[in-house]
Order: structure tokens, then C-alpha cells, then sequence
């Protein structure tokens, strides 16, 4: 499973925008569809568990594990 760092890469990567930092890092991107699409990272250093990253990966980022590889 990723850590929170290869998530934030991903997101920096891909072209997503962080518009705020507090105890997390919040991202969108838009996309040329105009629908919106939002994370949260948090500024953790640790290993995501596995059905949360399922979950984030499936209905936050909607991508592949193949896509987010690439992209880190």
C-alpha cells in the first residue's frame, strides 16, 4: 500500500491543485468534463491501510493502481 507522501506526489504529479494546508493537505482538479474531484492527505508519514486506500483511490481519485504508479 502507498504511503501519504507517494499520495501527495501522485496528486502534484497529475495536476492536481492543493487550495488549503492545515493538518492535511486538501487537493481538487477539474476536469474537462467540469466535474470536480477532492482529497484529503494527511501529513502523516505512515502506510495508508489497505481498504482506505482503496477507497480513496476508487472514489476520490478515481484511477487505476497502474495510473497512480506511473504518476508517482
Amino acid at each position: 500500500m502507498p504511503k501519504w507522501k507517494e499520495l501527495k506526489r501522485f496528486c502534484d504529479n497529475d495536476g492536481w491543485i492543493c487550495y488549503k494546508k492545515t493538518d492535511h493537505y486538501y487537493y481538487r482538479k477539474i476536469l474537462e468534463n467540469g466535474d470536480i474531484l477532492l482529497t484529503k492527505i494527511s501529513m502523516g508519514s505512515g502506510e495508508i491501510s489497505k481498504y482506505l486506500w482503496q477507497e480513496i483511490r476508487n472514489r476520490q481519485l478515481k484511477v487505476t493502481q497502474e495510473y497512480f504508479n506511473s504518476k508517482i
